[in-house]
Order: C-alpha cells, then structure tokens, then sequence
C-alpha cells in the first residue's frame, strides 16, 4: 500500500510540472511596470516595413467630390473620367514599401523620407512636393499592414489584429479578439511596446477591471503592440486532467498485483 501512495505522489509531482504551461510573459511580484504616457492618443507613425498605399488627386480633390467616387490614382494621370473611375482607381492602386532607411520609392518624386510621419503629417507632406508638378494635389495615404497581437486571456493562444482604423483605441482591439476571454483577468492586462528610442520593450500594466478604468481602455495602440491579458491560473482541472492517466495505470497495475498475490 505504501508504494501506492508514493506512485501517487510522483504522479502528482509530475503533473504539477505542467500546470499552466501556456501562461505567456509572466513577471515576478515585485517587477516594475512602465509608466503610462502622458498622452494615450498618440497618433501612430510611419515605420520601415509599412506598406502604404497612395491615392492622389488634384485641383485640391474637387473631382473627388464631384464624381462622388473618387479619380485615379497618380499613374493614370488623372485624365480618366465617368462611371468607371472608381473601378479602375482600385485597379491601378499600389502599393509602396517603406524600406529600412525609412524612404518609400515615389512617382515623380523618387526616394522620400516618411517614417516618423503620422498619416496627416506624410499626406500634407507629398501634398507641398507634389505641388511643384500637379495643379493643388489631394492626397489620401493608408498603411496596409499595421497590426496588433492580442492574446485575450485564455493562456497560450492569441490572435493578428489588422489596424483597419489608424487610431484603434485598446478597447477596439479587444473586442476585435472577440473581448477578454472567461480565463482573462480584466486587472491584469499587459501592453508590451518597443521604446522607438532605447529599441527595448517596455511593459504597461492596464487595469480595466472598474470604471477608473475607463480612460485606459481609449489607450491608442501602436502598430506592432502585444496586448496580453493575464489568464487565471487552473490548478485543481488542470491537475487532474494531468494526473489521471497516471492514476489510471498505478490503479490497474494495483489490481493485478492483488490478483496475482492472490
């Protein structure tokens, strides 16, 4: 019997080895998080890697507002008229990366820098350059590829949230994960952001758990943010559900060493 209880302890030791393996970023009590912005409506920049996405018009966009659906982008010269200007404005459309040096090859203009830009800022911009060549352009700038992790508290798992809108409060982002999950601790939710300046990640500790909270949730995330939401910890299920094949074998082997001893 003694060797039963000692099979039943190292299974249990053994299966408390893998208790709450998906638990991601976890931080010791006394860590310290960093402090909150200021200001929690900065505006995202432009970054090496986005690609951005270039409408232009001229006569300062009165044919955008005539037409109702827009012009053509800049290499159909904006010579196209009629019910088929925006269809073939979206087949025109392209795309500019936004190389390591933070310059975008540009029509006309050729290697401009942009990163550090907000979207107003890059669009007014082109708009001054743009100017030397076309009568009062309009322009309308989009990244195409900014994106936020979220992981809404169920451990492990976690979702790539495209920022459609260029000021996503944290809030929208996770409701776009589908919201904080049933395993989430609502006062426990860590945004991990790169510092532009140090290149190292800093860690925001956000409570939304009240309505203190309330200002916290309008934070606007920046491309690239990791929204974590701390899960609760499962000991007793999760023990359980590690331990019971162990137990099941010690049991069997038990009941075939009684009935072999008898």
């Amino acid at each position: 019997m003694r060797y039963t209880f000692f099979w039943l302890a190292m299974a249990i030791f053994l299966g408390s080895c893998t208790i709450n393996k998906d638990i991601l970023f976890k931080t010791p009590n006394d860590y310290e998080y960093s402090e909150l912005p200021d200001s929690l409506t900065l505006e995202s920049k432009i970054k090496p890697n986005n690609f951005i996405t270039m409408n232009f018009f001229t006569g300062n966009g009165h044919i955008l507002v005539e037409q109702g659906i827009g012009a053509t982008v800049l290499t159909n010269g904006g010579n196209n008229r009629g019910g088929n200007m925006g269809a073939m404005n979206q087949r025109n459309m392209l795309s500019y990366l936004i190389d390591k040096d933070g310059t975008a090859k540009l029509p006309v203009l050729g290697r401009i820098k942009l990163e550090g830009l907000s979207i107003r800022e890059a669009e007014s911009l082109l708009e001054d350059l743009y100017s030397e060549y076309y009568n009062e352009p309009y322009i309308l700038l989009t990244v195409n590829n900014n994106r936020v992790i979220v992981s809404p508290g169920s451990g492990g798992r976690a979702q790539v949230i495209n920022l459609i809108n260029a000021n996503t409060t944290l809030m929208e982002a996770l409701a776009s994960a589908g919201g904080i999950d049933d395993r989430g601790i609502a006062s426990k939710i860590k945004l991990i952001r790169e510092n532009e300046k140090t290149g190292k990640r800093e860690v925001f500790l956000i409570d939304l758990s009240t309505i203190e909270g309330v200002n916290q949730a309008d934070m606007i995330v920046q491309p690239n943010d990791i929204i974590y939401v701390e899960p609760l910890p499962l000991l007793a299920s999760e023990l359980l559900r590690e331990i019971t094949p162990v137990i099941t074998l010690i049991t069997t082997a038990v009941l075939l060493l009684a009935l072999v001893n008898n």
